[in-house]
């Protein structure tokens, strides 16, 4: 017990010395490694008679432990020290002025949104808002849609009860259900928001941001839904010119519907917008369909219009060069300041959208 006793008091003499983490582990290696003072005393006990063995391994378990715990102590000892010793020296002091200004920078999914809402502004379509929560009717049934229809499913819409009255809402039509039911026309709005559905990958995410527009009053055709589109492609993608083209498509809530790809071509490994050979799909729209109107106490006799549907995350990617949807919610400073954009320089169409 000797040897041990004086392997013990060497070593806690040691380790009241020392003021380093690396060296006060470096004396746990010594001590419990492969190879160590400890580990070595164990391997002898096989060699020593059965008494002796039980009285010199309680010793060592004793021996171990103590200097186990003061290794420990030590070291939580000498980081609470290090770390008293940084907030010292790093205290701030909040009266002071701030020496080094950063200054922070706009999302691009805030900076499109906000150059949207400034081209629809500018011809005469005021900004509507809703609840992310909704319920089932202003989400489907008053917007036409069957029950038998697939973007009822569970695959596609996060239900928040048993019964399915309750969802987050699949895309930002029922903010048009709510404008119409509460006012009279004519209506013409736009409604930007978050947007909710069961699917994630490069392009698509459970959460991501859509635009509607809609736009009631008597004598509307697809002529004004054409050049109202064809005025805002424009305009976002500040070109002075755009290929686009109507192709026939089927949405319960408009009839005629259609999808509206826009001409491109790929220069120097970037898409760009306007001309070209190869097509890119970018919304749905369509006429309202008399159903949709009866629904919200509009009489469809009287009154028509179009409405439209714009990711506007996709609109982002396109026009910002960004491959990934994901980066849009990954919170990397990074990305932000790289893709971000000056808080100060709002969007308008006299000065320009992004500079």
């Amino acid at each position: 017990m000797s040897d041990i006793k004086k392997i013990k008091d060497d070593y806690i003499d040691k380790l009241n010395k020392e003021n380093n983490v690396d060296k006060v582990n470096n004396i746990k290696s010594e001590l419990f490694g492969k190879n160590g003072i400890i580990s070595n005393e164990f391997k002898k006990l096989g060699s020593i008679s059965v008494e002796e063995r039980k009285k010199l391994a309680s010793d060592l378990n004793k021996v171990k432990d103590e200097l186990q715990n003061k290794i420990s102590i030590k070291i939580q000892e000498i980081e609470t020290k290090e770390i008293n010793l940084k907030l010292e020296k790093e205290k701030i002091d909040v009266t002071l002025p701030e020496r080094d200004i950063k200054i922070g920078k706009i999302h691009p999914v805030s900076q499109v949104i906000d150059e949207i809402s400034s081209i629809f502004s500018e011809i005469g379509f005021s900004v509507e808002e809703g609840p992310d929560v909704e319920n089932e009717y202003n989400n489907f049934t008053a917007l036409n849609t069957p029950d038998n229809h697939p973007a009822r499913d569970m695959h596609d819409t996060f239900y928040l009860d048993n019964n399915k009255e309750l969802l987050l809402r699949t895309h930002t039509s029922p903010v048009q259900v709510r404008t119409m039911l509460k006012g009279k026309p004519p209506f013409k709005i736009i409604a930007p928001g978050r947007t909710y559905r069961s699917d994630s990958d490069q392009t698509h995410a459970p959460m991501f941001h859509q635009v509607e527009g809609l736009h009631i009053d008597k004598n509307i055709n697809m002529g004004h839904l054409k050049g109202c589109l064809n005025y805002f492609i424009k305009e976002f993608f500040e070109v002075d010119k755009i290929k686009m083209r109507f192709r026939p498509s089927h949405f319960p809530f408009t009839e005629p519907s259609a999808e509206v790809d826009i001409g491109y071509e790929i220069k120097n490994g970037k898409i760009v917008i306007g001309e070209g050979d190869k097509w890119l799909e970018i919304l749905g729209c369509g006429m309202v369909h008399p159903n949709v109107l009866k629904n919200v106490k509009v009489n469809p006799s009287k009154y028509q219009g179009y409405a439209f549907g714009i990711g506007i995350d996709r609109l982002g990617m396109l026009k910002y060069g960004i491959n990934d949807l994901r980066a849009f919610f990954e919170t990397d400073y990074r990305w932000l300041s790289h893709f971000g954009f000056d808080p100060l320089d709002v969007p308008s169409n006299y000065r320009g959208l992004s500079r």
